[in-house]
């Protein structure tokens, strides 16, 4: 935007100069303009919800979808922070370097997680034209090591154009005990689970806050608000009652839930009347170039092939899942009542998606910490089982298992992760705008993609994309609008061409065909991506991909596998990348400072998060913490990094040191001083040697100390990958997540004495030679 120029007069007496405040005024939106609420729902598919056909109740999206359009052709990238990406920007993923999500970045310019300031956020524009920007619950879209206290923050929220942000900025969070930011801080949870806390109902608490401190001030200025809450992602947290809502909506099982929404889906017009269901296991039968088996975790295991127990299991996972849903919902309601009861939501223009189809993140038998699929560790029906009446709530990480991901896609088939396949790009789409929108409660079938959004807006509002944004030169939007659909059900679709990618995943969508690989997502590691064999289907007929034609029109097929080329050319499509989950979530990336043998750690500052707090994966390590002890009743938290679902912890208890590695939530392997700790000056910790692995499970001695003397000693094994993705994070003198043990409660704060700093040492040096050195640099303080 342009420096405007001073137009008052300027003499030596101020009684004779003329002022002009005009280049200085704050920029002012149109009058009469709309404000903007984006609704982003996490992980829901195509047809879990009601006004999709699914049995999940949600009377809010109801209550939009009446309002405003349902779209049935509606596309993301097949993953959050691409898709997030492209919601922001108008630009497609690998253009905005997020070809995967953050944690997965490569340092390639399709994937090294960093949106270019040449793709200006839609808060970037609107913010210098008028309008309060607002981002409320998951962010993901800044490049995980700089996700700290010590980086720029300029891939955070205020640094894209947003003026106020409350919220996480991974993929997922704890719904009882959430790693918040508040702005560019970390912030506490106001209040704990047993005093009524969750995540959606913060979450709700502060989108309202926003919007009402600046209509207090200025009831004119139109707005955006992001609102993004952490629904329906893993893990499915939500009170009991409300998953009891849904006890025997599910008994069925998934196979007949797919086939009763289907025919819901055809009544209501969603889907055309000749849409075929595909086998509940559509591909299995695939191998990879080499002949490697397709994953066993993109598998579903049929109903009738289930025992009664595990029937139970997986029906209970389903009513978690969606009383996460309903709960939500009716927590969006009541925003939307505060808006309409402000007179607020006549002129907003509301959209409601989900960022990508139903995760099959569970595996084929579910989870009760999905933290084990990024560890490379199947779940097993015996140890989910004991959870049964627990699910949902905090002792969990609930995910269902991949049926009903399949069932919650219907009638497409795979999910989330799947770029080839309708299960993991078709999405659930609503656009309600009272003022603007003729049509109410109508169906639209116009295929468009998440790029497109951002320029619809724009056309909505009036505003022309700017050339420079905070002085960088704009690349252009690669979205189109699709306006025209509002009020012309039958306008052709302007957009001819779609192509996608997704963790060696590949598909493209071209005037109403669709071309994909048979390739397997990031589970496979098959590579030989020229290897890979194709199919064709024609999406208008056939919507589901029920009926590959590529053996009827090779032609076709060719035409649209050139052209994927083609378009992988123009939006950095390459390289691909399928491997696995923990190779591609543990590869290198850059860090502040670099990888050194000792990491010193403080009390009263801020959680560090895993990914630049010390790796101790693989190797053997020590923790030594520096205290004074005032009294032998001295407790607390020394050390903790992680959580419930994976991490360990250093703590007194009882007089005595005790040390937990809880691995994935499964074992709490604890190891307890034999002698009491003394009141003075110390140093206490524990050496863990690895010598061996148990499977993918580093496998050693763990040792307590009293200054240089052994107090105790176990045997354990450690984690091959990250404790957790919900930002659990390192802590010294509290605990301030979900607790690492079931010894204590969160935060468990240090009292009775004085930490004056934790050493975590990876060199692999004997303990008592860094206890002597330690007791030395602690004598000098």
């Amino acid at each position: 935007m342009a420096k405007k120029q001073f137009k008052g007069t300027i003499n030596i007496d101020v009684r004779e100069s003329t002022p002009d405040w005009e280049p200085y005024a704050e920029p002012t939106a149109p009058e009469g303009a709309p404000n903007v609420l984006y609704i982003i729902w996490d992980d829901v598919g195509f047809s879990a919800m009601e006004p999709f056909g699914g049995l999940i109740e949600t009377p809010n999206m109801q209550r939009l979808a009446d309002q405003g359009l349902r779209y049935t052709q509606f596309h993301t990238t097949a993953l959050c922070s691409p898709t997030r990406s492209c919601l922001l920007t108008g630009r497609n993923a690998t253009s905005n370097g997020m070809a995967c999500i953050t944690e997965g970045s490569t340092g390639f310019p399709n994937a090294n997680a960093r949106i270019p300031f040449e793709h200006a956020f839609i808060s970037e524009t609107l913010v210098e034209q008028g309008w309060n920007t607002y981002a409320v619950g998951k962010w993901h879209v800044t490049p995980s090591e700089e996700c700290n206290m010590a980086s720029s923050k300029r891939h955070w929220p205020l640094g894209r154009g947003f003026e106020r942000f409350y919220g996480f900025l991974g993929g997922e969070t704890d719904q009882w005990y959430p790693e918040l930011i508040y702005d560019n801080h970390p912030e506490d949870q106001p209040y704990l689970p047993k005093d009524g806390y969750h995540l959606s109902k913060d979450l709700t608490d502060k989108a309202i806050r926003f919007i009402r401190d600046a209509k207090t001030i200025a009831p004119d200025k139109p707005w955006l608000t992001y609102f993004c809450p952490g629904a329906g992602h893993a893990p499915h947290h939500v009170w009991s009652e409300w998953a009891d809502k849904y006890k025997g909506t599910f008994d069925m099982g998934y196979e007949q839930y797919r086939e009763g929404v289907l025919e819901r889906m055809k009544q209501m017009g969603i889907v055309p009347q000749e849409t075929d269901l595909t086998p509940i296991n559509p591909l299995a039968h695939l191998t990879g170039p080499e002949g490697q088996p397709f994953p066993a975790l993109d598998t579903v295991r049929p109903w009738d092939s289930l025992s009664e127990d595990e029937k139970t299991l997986y029906r209970r996972m389903a009513e978690v899942y969606a009383g996460f849903i309903s709960y939500t919902d009716h927590e969006i309601g009541r925003l939307l009542d505060y808006l309409e009861q402000s007179g607020q939501l006549e002129n907003t223009i509301v959209v409601v998606l989900s960022d990508n189809g139903a995760s099959g993140e569970g595996g084929p038998n579910g989870s009760v910490n999905e933290c084990k699929f990024f560890n490379g560790v199947p779940d097993t029906i015996e140890e989910n089982i004991k959870y049964l009446d627990v699910l949902g709530t905090e002792k969990t990480y609930n995910h269902y298992p991949t049926g009903w991901a399949m069932a919650f896609n219907t009638p497409n088939k795979m999910w989330k992760r799947w770029a080839s396949y309708e299960g993991g790009i078709a999405d659930p789409f609503i656009i309600a705008w009272p003022k603007g929108m003729k049509a109410r409660g109508e169906i639209r079938h116009q295929y468009i993609h998440a790029i497109d959004i951002v320029p619809t807006l724009y056309d909505c509002l009036g505003v022309e994309p700017p050339e420079v944004v905070n002085g960088y030169t704009q690349a252009p939007i690669e979205g189109v609008t699709f306006r025209y659909t509002f009020n012309d059900a039958s306008a052709a679709t302007k957009r001819e061409t779609q192509f996608y990618v997704m963790l060696g995943t590949r598909g493209i969508w071209h005037k109403g065909w669709h071309a994909n690989t048979t390739h397997a997502p990031a589970t496979s590691d098959w590579g030989h991506f020229t290897q890979d064999a194709w199919e064709l289907y024609h999406l208008d007929d056939d919507r589901s991909q029920a009926h590959d034609v590529a053996a009827q029109f090779p032609e076709k097929l060719e035409e649209l596998k050139n052209l994927w080329w083609v378009e992988a050319g123009k939006y950095n499509g390459l390289p691909l990348d399928d491997r696995g989950a923990v190779a591609i979530l543990t590869s290198p990336r850059p860090q502040l400072s670099k990888p050194r043998d000792h990491y010193i750690y403080y009390p009263d500052v801020a959680d560090v998060p895993e990914v630049v707090a010390v790796n101790i994966r693989n190797r053997s390590y020590s923790i030594l913490a520096e205290v004074e002890l005032q009294t032998p009743e001295a407790a607390g938290i020394l050390f903790a990094h992680g959580g419930r679902f994976g991490g360990h912890a250093l703590y007194l208890k009882d007089g005595k040191l005790i040390y937990v590695y809880n691995w994935l939530g499964e074992v709490e392997q604890k190891v307890t001083s034999s002698a009491d700790v003394p009141s003075g000056k110390l140093v206490v910790g524990v050496k863990f040697d690895k010598t061996g692995m148990d499977g993918n499970a580093p496998t050693g001695t763990a040792t307590l100390y009293i200054n240089d003397q052994k107090v105790g000693s176990a045997q354990i094994k450690t984690q091959l990958g990250n404790f957790s993705l919900a930002g659990e994070g390192l802590c010294v003198g509290r605990d301030g997540g979900q607790p690492v043990s079931n010894d204590y409660e969160s935060p468990f704060p240090f009292v009775g004495g004085t930490i004056n700093q934790v050493v975590v040492d990876v060199s692999g040096q004997r303990y008592v030679d860094l206890e002597k050195e330690a007791i030395g640099a602690f004598s000098r303080d």
